[in-house]
């Protein structure tokens, strides 16, 4: 059997929490090597090395580990600076437009290394036009370089999933509508303040669910925080809530809408970034600048019987355009193409 010709840099792969580029980086780890075992070889670090210590090791092991291997495929932001064989994922280029969201040493390490990465890469992945148009200006990478493969949506975020051991494990005694990210001022979490206090008069409780990093900064909001919730219960924390809202100002892409959009959540969005290519017309816009009129929004989608079931069915809809499978389909093709091998 000939040797696999793609290395999948798996580093993102084995970190405990799972954010974007972790999911992204965990199923194509999975679902490539399930669809062509021949081709992916997975090289993943000890956990030890998932974060910040695992650079020297993506930047001098991987490519000795990768060296029978044509192309290396990293799916999760950063690759091997000096290899020649790269196919990196850039989800978005928030380090630039945003770095008020980040630590000064990460906006300095993003921007010193990703445009070198992209400008250098045989190709560049990423998960929305938007942020394909993003790429191109701010990381000097030619358009035909860049390519757009949306992520999926697991086939475990259902209507039919359980909420029970979520709403159990979190006390969630009320009715809640949920935000879902990372503390970071880009999510504008800010914006929901007037929302939570609609909210509460109606005898639902705002719940954000995200876990802590060290390199961001802001995202403060006067809402039951939850923090990082396991993998197991994400399904059912989505079935059980009244809606999701996300008045982000900047998003490659917005996964948790077409997660809770799967579940039958209806879902609130800032018309902001990616958030409009991804929703579509699945989901309610409204400005985050004006928080009544992004309050009344919400309290429709949690609320109006009539507004929960359109978006319902809509969300349905939209949701079911996204697979894993399907992105691995399309990352198998980008880099068979680059191999001339169908």
């Amino acid at each position: 059997m000939a040797a696999p010709r793609v290395a999948i840099n798996a580093r993102a792969a084995v970190r405990a929490e799972i954010g974007g580029v972790e999911r992204i980086a965990r199923e194509m780890s999975h679902r490539l090597p399930a669809l062509r075992g021949d081709r992916y070889r997975v090289i993943k670090p000890p956990a030890m090395l998932a974060h910040r210590a695992g650079h020297a090791w993506e930047q001098l092991v991987l490519p000795l580990k990768a060296s029978a291997c044509e192309l290396i495929y990293s799916p999760a932001n950063l690759a091997p600076a000096l290899s020649k064989r790269n196919v990196v994922l850039i989800p978005d280029a928030a380090s630039f437009r945003f770095p008020e969201a980040y630590s000064r040493l990460y906006v300095a390490y993003q921007r010193r290394l990703l445009p070198r990465l992209a400008r250098a890469a045989r190709l560049v992945l990423t998960v929305s036009e938007f942020s394909r148009q993003e790429l191109v200006d701010t990381l000097g990478v030619t358009p035909e370089l860049v390519r757009v493969v949306p992520p999926g949506v697991d086939e475990r975020f259902t209507p039919q999933a359980d909420p029970a051991p979520a709403i159990t494990r979190y006390q969630l005694e009320r009715p809640y509508v949920l935000a879902v990210g990372t503390m970071s001022a880009r999510k504008n979490y800010g914006a929901l303040e007037a929302t939570a206090r609609e909210l509460h008069e109606r005898g639902i409780d705002l719940v954000l669910a995200g876990s802590d990093r060290d390199y961001l900064r802001g995202g403060t909001v006067s809402a039951r925080r939850i923090g990082y919730v396991p993998d197991q219960l994400l399904p059912g924390l989505y079935a059980g809530a009244r809606a999701l809202v996300m008045p982000s100002l900047y998003e490659g892409f917005g996964l948790p809408c077409l997660e809770a959009m799967a579940a039958g959540t209806p879902v609130v969005i800032a018309p902001r970034a990616a958030l409009p290519e991804t929703c579509g017309d699945a989901a309610l816009l409204a400005e985050p600048d004006d928080p009544e009129q992004f309050a009344c929004a919400v309290s429709s989608a949690a609320c109006d019987r009539q507004a929960r079931e359109r978006l319902r069915r809509a969300g349905l809809e939209r949701a079911a355009q996204y697979s894993w499978n399907r992105t691995a389909q399309m990352t198998d093709e980008a880099l068979g193409q680059l191999l001339e091998d169908p």
